[in-house]
């Protein structure tokens, strides 16, 4: 290997992680925050949880349209577009005047989010060869773990001293050194699809029906609820007959249909965001609200999942290229249930000692089932694949956080906590809401322990079905 090979992965590397770094920091740092947005603008608790889940669902609507677009025109173009979208769209929540005109700028940011997580693991698939693959990603996913472990710290010590729009001040200069590394240091691009028409109409589909889905969860009981989740599943089910049959889909449902490594490993994503991305939501909520701590203390204690999945990550990444991702991803997938069972059980006397260890026993699970996971999905496809894949990823980590907070929304408004603030008398609203959520968590883990096991054999590539997508 010469040395200008070593130096082009090395730059890529490092902007790839700087870039994937400042997403995953604004979503943790504004948990911490969201109880003083709360009282800024007198928000309810369901509209707390839009200010996280609008950005979230954004990101999930436009992840498999930008992933195709970059696959065309360029992923190097579109991380770098995506970068400094989001630093703008970050810069405009800060003039926001209302909890609506922050709604709308979040949506914004979702955009810039989409633009970086549906390219990013794409450019460090295109450049590290199997055999180094695993720990690159392993780093990339330790600095997206970084990027949490940080969030609720320094989220917490912004929020306290200079209130919580200097959270959204401080991703300029996070932000922007990748941008300068990816596009004027690496001359190469990465359009493999390049030449093919875009499935406009698919996307289409796709993002209306997303949208109609997980409104329609956090306004149920009310009967409209029930109209738009019918909408939802049958403009998935629309989505899915329509990407069959057109010549160049957004997604070429053949990737799922003949690759079972690829399906299961998409669907074990899925169902680990599902059952987990809520928890640092739900306790930060709980330790501000009910356990009385400011933001920088809660932030200190949320720090301890996301640090021991900074921690433990590259080494799971390099044990996946060694050991079979099934066994290691379904093994976090276990862990992951151990830490939630005592969740369940969370009161307002439980201590913080309590919280900050099964914190950690989560972090090991997270950690453990991340990066063996990601290796899995993109090693078992081609390269000109790489960046549907990985958007395929991204799609179902938001869409299984998007769920996430869909269940917590949905809880909720049947327990009557929908339309009020958390006060001191509805704790026990509260409090018996977590304990629901818990549990529901817990069983979709072990579900998920289960779709883990069911992919096979992570290194199987697709080798007689390749030929068959080679003709779509």
């Amino acid at each position: 290997m010469t040395d200008d090979i070593k130096i082009k992965k090395r730059i890529v590397l490092i902007a790839a992680t700087l870039g994937t770094f400042v997403t995953p920091f604004m979503s943790s740092s504004i948990n911490v925050a969201l109880p003083a947005i709360g009282e800024q603008f007198s928000a309810s608790a369901v509209l707390l949880g839009w200010v996280a889940t609008s950005y979230i669902l954004t990101t999930a609507i436009f992840l498999v349209p930008l992933g195709k677009i970059a696959d065309i025109y360029g992923r190097k173009k579109i991380f770098s577009y995506g970068v400094l979208f989001f630093s703008f769209s970050s810069l405009l929540c800060v003039i926001s005047k209302s909890i609506v005109m922050l709604l709308c700028f979040r949506v914004l940011q979702g955009i810039g989010s989409a633009m970086i997580f549906s390219t990013s693991v794409a450019i460090l698939t295109s450049v590290f060869p199997p055999g180094e693959r695993g720990r690159a990603l392993g780093i990339n996913i330790a600095t997206i773990y970084l990027g949490l472990s940080l969030g609720p710290v320094l989220g917490g010590i912004l929020t306290q001293h200079f209130g919580w729009i200097s959270i959204f001040i401080i991703i300029l200069p996070l932000s922007l050194p990748s941008v300068f590394l990816i596009y004027w240091k690496v001359k190469e691009e990465w359009a493999e699809s390049q030449g093919e028409k875009f499935d406009l109409t698919g996307s289409l589909i796709y993002c209306v029906s997303l949208l109609s889905l997980m409104y329609g969860l956090s306004v149920i009981p009310a009967i409209k609820g029930l109209w738009l989740i019918l909408a939802g599943i049958s403009g998935i089910v629309l989505f899915i007959w329509w990407e069959l049959k057109v010549e160049n889909p957004v997604v070429n449902m053949n990737l799922f249909k003949n690759n079972k490594v690829f399906t299961f490993s998409n669907l074990a994503a899925l169902i680990n965001y599902s059952a987990t991305f809520a928890i640092g939501f739900l306790l930060s909520l709980y330790l501000q609200y009910i356990k009385g701590f400011n933001p920088q203390e809660a932030g200190l204690i949320l720090v301890a999942q996301p640090l021991v999945m900074a921690l433990l990550s590259p080494l799971a990444g390099r044990l996946s290229d060694k050991i079979e991702s099934r066994i290691l991803a379904s093994s976090g997938m276990a862990v992951l249930v151990l830490g939630l069972i005592p969740l369940v059980i969370l009161n307002a006397h439980t201590s913080p000692a309590f919280i900050i260890f099964d914190l950690m026993v989560l972090g090991c699970g997270f950690a453990l089932f991340s990066s063996p996971n990601t290796n899995a999905i993109m090693s078992s496809v081609e390269k000109n694949y790489y960046g549907i894949a990985s958007a395929t990823l991204a799609t179902m980590r938001m869409t299984g956080q998007l769920f996430s907070m869909g269940i917590v929304m949905l809880i909720f408004s049947l327990n009557g906590m929908g339309s009020t603030q958390i006060t001191p008398q509805t704790h026990g609203l509260f409090l018996n809401s977590n304990k629901t959520i818990f549990i529901i968590f817990t069983v979709l883990c072990i579900a998920g322990i289960f779709a883990s096991l069911a992919r096979g054999n992570a290194g199987e590539k697709i080798n007689g079905p390749l030929q068959h997508l080679q003709k779509h």
